[in-house]
């Protein structure tokens, strides 16, 4: 049965969900976690590092919430700071200098909105991610896992493929921010999630991703299986195309033309 669009929202933000961390613990061998961007701290909220991916060298990178809640307070509900996705660059980059293909693992209600963020340059960090990741030499994988809001998500997501679980969301705001902007009243949640499209069908009609993924097994040995057979096929796929960057412009560029062109 089809559910509605909050519905959706609702399971994407579920806390029984498997996060980033259960996804590299699952699908990836040997990995080694690093810390820090080299600036000013490390956010605990982004989770990064070195792995293997059937025996081949991946950088994983994923927004972490955790499952309890002395977790999620810990990585501050998924909420990353500058430092964030400042490290997450960092890795990003050292990826492209050794070959590694990178994979993101994203699940997250929006980049941190504190002072301090913003005095560290929050906008410029994820301005800075979206600039470096469409011309990195290498192969890109983000999948949305849960939540995907805001630039929060996007500064992950500058991928040459995204995919999306079923019941994931991704979308500019949260549906209780956009109805709390327009009718002022963040009890429209429900009406508001409807008119974002942001289901994992609406994106892929308008050609913000290419896949979704089911969750039929989700958590379970089958579901991870499936995943990491698609991205070991994908990446092998992409680290045989010489014109690499020139289709992630590309593919950017297409996004929504083909739901114009229905209208």
């Amino acid at each position: 049965m089809s559910l509605i669009p909050y519905n959706r929202v609702k399971l994407a933000r579920d806390s029984e969900r498997p996060t980033g961390l259960d996804y590299i613990r699952h699908i990836f061998k040997g990995f080694i976690e690093f810390h820090g961007d080299r600036r000013f701290a490390d956010d605990r909220a982004v989770v990064g590092g070195i792995a293997r991916l059937n025996g081949n060298p991946v950088t994983v990178i994923a927004i972490e919430k955790g499952h309890t809640a002395k977790e999620r307070a810990y990585r501050n509900f998924g909420a990353a700071h500058p430092e964030g996705y400042r490290k997450a660059l960092r890795l990003m980059k050292q990826a492209e200098k050794f070959g590694r293909p990178v994979v993101c693992f994203i699940d997250t209600s929006g980049a941190y909105c504190g002072i301090g963020a913003e005095e560290r340059g929050q906008g410029q960090a994820i301005a800075e991610n979206l600039m470096e990741m469409s011309t990195l030499c290498v192969p890109v994988i983000s999948i949305l896992i849960g939540e995907g809001g805001s630039g929060g998500a996007l500064g992950l997501a500058v991928s040459d493929r995204v995919w999306m679980l079923q019941n994931a969301v991704y979308s500019v705001i949260s549906p209780e921010g956009c109805a709390s902007i327009l009718w002022k009243d963040a009890a429209k949640a429900e009406i508001a999630a409807a008119r974002l499209k942001l289901t994992a069908e609406d994106a892929k009609s308008l050609g913000v991703i290419e896949r979704i993924l089911s969750e039929d097994d989700i958590g379970k040995k089958e579901f991870y299986d499936n995943i990491r057979t698609l991205l070991t096929e994908e990446l092998n796929e992409l680290s045989n195309d010489l014109d690499l960057v020139s289709r992630r412009y590309e593919r950017f560029r297409r996004i929504g033309s083909e739901a114009v062109n229905k209208e």
